[in-house]
């Protein structure tokens, strides 16, 4: 049971989901993210960060120019040249198994060595609030499936 960016084809090149493949070439992303484009401009600015930062990345400079060539809302985004940081705030979801959800979010770095940075995002919902009850629902359907094979991700 997962969220639609996971079952999705927009993964980098060892099948991992990426929240900017997933915003930008990825049409589902408009039903999932309610705010898509404050979550499509956080995404851009905070790749612009990590550019800043870590300018010889060459996969990071790979996926820029992928997303610039694949995407005009990217390409629009990126020449805004806004940089963003930090990560936080609120984010509304349409899964399609519970139906909207509203988590609070906080990202942190990761203090593992002295060039790497390593971001990790926690998302929480109030307690005893609906986004609550719908993540305990999910929880609950993705512990009564019985798995099945994982789809074959390929990039577009």
């Amino acid at each position: 049971m997962h969220a639609p960016m996971f079952d999705s084809p927009t993964t980098d090149r060892h099948g991992r989901p990426d929240f900017a493949r997933y915003h930008f070439p990825d049409d589902t992303s408009h039903d999932f993210f309610i705010d898509w484009d404050s979550g499509a401009a956080a995404a851009v600015a905070l790749l612009r960060a990590e550019a800043g930062r870590e300018p010889h990345d060459r996969p990071l400079r790979e996926l820029i120019g992928e997303l610039s060539t694949l995407s005009q809302d990217f390409r629009t985004l990126w020449a805004a040249h806004d940089v963003r940081i930090r990560h936080d705030g609120v984010k509304r979801l349409q899964h399609p198994d519970v139906g909207e959800l509203e988590l609070t979010y906080q990202s942190v770095d990761l203090p593992v060595s002295q060039r790497a940075v390593h971001d990790l995002s926690l998302y929480t919902a109030e307690p005893g609030g609906t986004s609550e009850g719908r993540l305990k629902l999910l929880a609950g359907l993705a512990a009564t499936r019985t798995p099945t094979a994982k789809p074959t991700h390929q990039r577009r």
